[in-house]
């Protein structure tokens, strides 16, 4: 089979975007793998951190605090809830707002599950000498950080 010359050619690998999808699939794969055990998915896994971080918080500033869609974050806090994890409190000063809090349960099935997530990350950066992680690590921050009014669900830390 010929390529018609006027067909341009690309080489997918020398992509920083098509690397970067890669290595999410990747990080996916190898967080998986990690934490079968506890039927956790990485979004639900941030979201129950980040909730027994911060206590109390509502959807919308969870959502905005690990970069995750607020039209989407429902359906992970729904699982979570299902599963007895977090619970939703209705807030004093607007009863339409449900303040997030990991259960009992969650605060175990968390610190049960981080031993896996440390080991998923670690094998993530594996491949690197490892004097070149942390400049990996430094260099990742730059872009997200640089780049994050570009994504879709831009991520407001606190």
């Amino acid at each position: 089979m010929s390529s018609n010359p006027r067909t341009p050619q690309v080489d997918l690998d020398a992509l920083p975007g098509h690397l970067i999808r890669r290595l999410q699939q990747i990080a996916v794969g190898l967080f998986m793998e990690e934490t079968t055990a506890f039927d956790l998915t990485p979004v639900q896994f941030a979201a129950l951190a980040t909730i027994a971080r911060q206590p109390e918080m509502d959807q919308r500033t969870l959502a905005r605090t690990i970069g995750f869609d607020t039209s989407t974050i429902g359906g992970v806090i729904d699982r979570l809830e299902r599963r007895a994890l977090v619970q939703r409190n209705p807030s004093a000063e607007d009863r339409r707002v449900r303040r997030l809090t990991v259960t009992p349960d969650g605060a175990a099935l968390l610190a049960q599950a981080l031993p896996a997530m440390q080991k998923a990350q670690k094998r993530i950066l594996a491949p690197l000498p490892a004097a070149e992680r942390a400049e990996f690590l430094r260099m990742l921050t730059t872009l997200v950080t640089a780049n994050n009014a570009a994504s879709r669900a831009p991520s407001q830390p606190d």
